[in-house]
């Protein structure tokens, strides 16, 4: 029944010193967006960003920016691969030198395009599109 590629999206939390990966799906149909930002929806975020006034503080301290160019993409945005990156590193640091086990599905979407897994190195690579 799931036949898209899911895209990695970056969540934080800078008032909560919160940052989480999660897929589109998680998005939709877990609580990520409650377990991060502590409201229920992303329509209800987006009234946090409006409203909240420490959320809003923290936003601008954290990312170095106006009030007026806090955004939803401010937060949650698609994930690079350099972000990928440092998640495989906690993940070794957590587990030691054995092989990490897959974080996200064996085919995935970031800022940079489609990777897939890659179990001998355990990690993330681009599928280069042509030869």
């Amino acid at each position: 029944m799931k036949n898209q590629i899911d895209t990695i999206y970056i969540l934080e939390n800078p008032e909560k010193n919160i940052i989480k990966f999660a897929t589109g799906y998680q998005l939709k149909y877990d609580d990520i967006i409650k377990d991060v930002f502590g409201v229920a929806c992303l329509n209800d975020l987006e009234m946090m960003i409006q409203f909240n006034k420490p959320f809003q503080d923290s936003i601008c301290t954290n990312k170095e920016i106006n009030v007026n160019k806090i955004s939803l993409t401010t937060i949650l945005r698609i994930a690079s691969k350099t972000e990928l990156l440092q998640l495989r590193n906690e993940l070794l640091e957590e587990v030691g030198n054995l092989p990490i086990p897959r974080p996200f599905d064996s085919v995935i979407k970031l800022q940079e395009g489609i990777f897939h897994w890659d179990e001998t190195n355990s990690t993330y690579i681009s599928e280069k599109l042509g030869a």
